[in-house]
């Protein structure tokens, strides 16, 4: 079976955690005759949000989450990002213009 080259291997890597973990066992010498130089950002951050929950809330939210094989925070933002999806659809459909009716006698 062919080796890949570590160019494709990273080009394949979409996750910042699986390019974490990629680091941790290779060297950047060993990339150096394919590194160029890159002026627009390529990994811009979210800005991270606290919200409080209680007790039986978190509790609920990390049994609903192992359930789903998700972590609490991937589970909640599912969620918002689900929730922020339907009201932009909702936006989108109230905003188009409705057929009018015309009633023949």
């Amino acid at each position: 079976m062919p080796k890949r080259s570590p160019a494709t291997t990273l080009r394949k890597i979409d996750y910042i955690y699986k390019l974490a973990e990629f680091w941790d066992t290779h060297d950047l010498t060993d990339f150096e005759d394919e590194l160029k130089e890159v002026t627009e950002l390529v990994f811009v951050r979210g800005r991270d949000m606290k919200v409080h929950l209680s007790s039986q809330e978190t509790q609920a939210v990390q049994k609903m989450a192992k359930k789903e094989g998700l972590s609490p925070e991937e589970i909640i933002r599912t969620w918002v990002l689900q929730q922020l999806a339907r009201r932009n659809n909702d936006r989108r459909t109230s905003n188009k213009p409705r057929k009018s009716r015309t009633h023949q006698s």
